[in-house]
């Protein structure tokens, strides 16, 4: 290689423009699936089998190379090191050892000489490395292996090496809903690298929790292999990706090619309604009629999609959030599997794993594994409503397990009796409607933003809400 052709070459490194024309390429092994913009990042032939970019065929070996193309002066020894594994040059790298370059050394990626030349299928460098190894760490950012790495690209005699020096085989990472085809991965799918949760802080499946993508907020929710498995979640999914609406938590992305799958949503900095309530107790009228509303409008949205309605199957006070300005918004939908039998009309797609999931919230027809719509949803804004006049979870002073048994079998419902001073009559009779146990008497949620809005303005004009609040105060006296 001429003087020239190393200076340009050193100037493309140090500047972070390298093309693609070159065995050196930049590429961003952090880049986002939206907006294919991130740092720089040098890639060396193919990437690790388990780098979420290599399945969008942004990551393959290049091709067109000089035999005689050689590393320049000027690059650092971690970058030569890698740059001849890449090349398949043992003597070179053996005579990089030697001169005391550590064998370990990795690039911004992450990876190790090892990987490369694993990947690359280049078995006399991968001898060189295990002679300088003092055991076999191949482990690279993306959670793969170097054996993994050679097993995937079919170079069986690196495989067999790296096997005889004690790599393990790594536990198949597979998902449920990996594709086998590049272009088939999903627009809305995020790079698990780009997360990051609080150190020290446990993960939890099904929970949600705080982390920062890209540096920004988000909340995620880990979930178990066995959630998505089929084509129709994936749908669901790309559902997700459409959906907006003021009152509706923003879906930002889900992992579904890496374990663990995760959902990525907006985070919404002032927790949940379930430790509003118990936190606040009752809530004053005019905030119960404003969150309810707020409520019904989200639903609304979600129950109108096309081209079928989003049916929730789960919305419970846990899954409503309060953002900055304290306006609600749903989360938690769409993750649910339910298998259509005509318009309007679903099925729990696998009822035996939910019912541990089920609580009092739940329309009886979930339990009772029947074909249902979405007057399931309304159902549980009924207890919704009546838990935010009340300010507990518990219905008839039992446990949310208890309670959930009597609702169920028993059909009892809490008492409106004295509890809703303040209110007018439609709205206890709105709440008995939701939680009727027959699906066809409850309201539609559009009904239900008319009825409200109808209370709303009649407390208003009426001036009931001062009214209200001091037989509340007056009760709780007493109590």
């Amino acid at each position: 290689m001429d003087t020239g052709m190393r200076v340009a070459l050193h100037r493309q490194v140090s500047s972070g423009s390298l093309k693609e024309s070159g065995e050196l390429r930049r590429q961003s092994s952090l880049e986002s699936p939206r907006t294919g913009r991130a740092a720089t990042r040098f890639l060396f032939g193919r990437q690790s089998s388990m780098d979420p970019n290599r399945r969008r065929g942004r990551s393959q070996s290049p091709v067109g190379l000089a035999e005689d193309l050689t590393v320049p002066d000027n690059l650092d020894a971690t970058m030569q090191l890698l740059f001849l594994a890449c090349h398949g040059d043992a003597a070179g790298v053996e005579a990089l050892l030697r001169g005391g370059v550590d064998v370990n050394s990795i690039n911004l990626d992450g990876r190790t000489a090892l990987h490369i030349a694993s990947c690359e299928g280049h078995p006399d460098v991968v001898r060189v490395l295990l002679t300088w190894k003092a055991n076999i760490d191949a482990r690279d950012r993306w959670g793969s292996t170097a054996v993994a790495d050679a097993k995937c690209y079919g170079h069986t005699e690196v495989y067999n090496l790296l096997k005889a020096r004690g790599a393990k085989i790594p536990r198949n990472r597979r998902t449920p809903m990996m594709v086998s085809n590049p272009g088939d991965v999903p627009e809305y799918e995020l790079n698990p690298s780009e997360l990051q949760f609080k150190k020290g802080d446990e993960v939890v499946k099904g929970v949600y929790q705080v982390a920062k993508w890209n540096g920004t907020k988000v909340h995620v929710k880990i979930l178990d292999r066995e959630c998505y498995c089929d084509q129709e979640v994936m749908h669901e999914l790309t559902v997700l990706e459409k959906v907006r609406h003021p009152n509706v938590v923003q879906f930002v992305g889900a992992v579904t090619q890496n374990i663990p799958m995760m959902i990525i949503s907006e985070y919404l900095p002032n927790g949940d309604l379930s430790s509003c309530i118990p936190r606040k107790g009752k809530l004053h009228g005019q905030k119960v009629l404003k969150y309810g509303l707020e409520i019904a409008r989200g639903m609304t949205y979600l129950h109108q999609c096309k081209p079928d309605p989003i049916i929730h199957c789960d919305l419970k006070p846990k899954n409503i959030f309060l953002d900055s300005g304290g306006q609600l918004k749903i989360a938690g939908f769409g993750l649910t599997r339910l298998s259509k039998i005509s318009p309007g009309r679903v099925k729990l797609a696998d009822h035996e794993s939910m019912v541990d999931s089920f609580s009092h919230y739940t329309a009886p027809e979930l339990y009772r594994n029947e074909i249902f719509d979405a007057s399931v949803d309304a159902f549980s804004f009924g207890f919704i409503l009546y838990e935010m006049v009340e300010g507990t979870h518990t219905v008839h002073g039992k446990s949310s397990e208890e309670s959930g048994h009597t609702i169920r079998y028993d059909g009892m419902r809490p008492s409106l009796k004295n509890k809703l001073r303040g209110y007018p009559p439609d709205f206890k009779a709105l709440i008995e409607e939701c939680w009727d146990t027959q699906g066809i008497a409850r309201p539609t949620f559009s009904e239900i933003i008319i009825r409200l809005e109808k209370i709303y303005a009649q407390c208003m004009k009426q001036g009931t809400w001062k009214d209200s609040l001091k037989i509340w105060s007056e009760m709780t006296r007493v109590g």
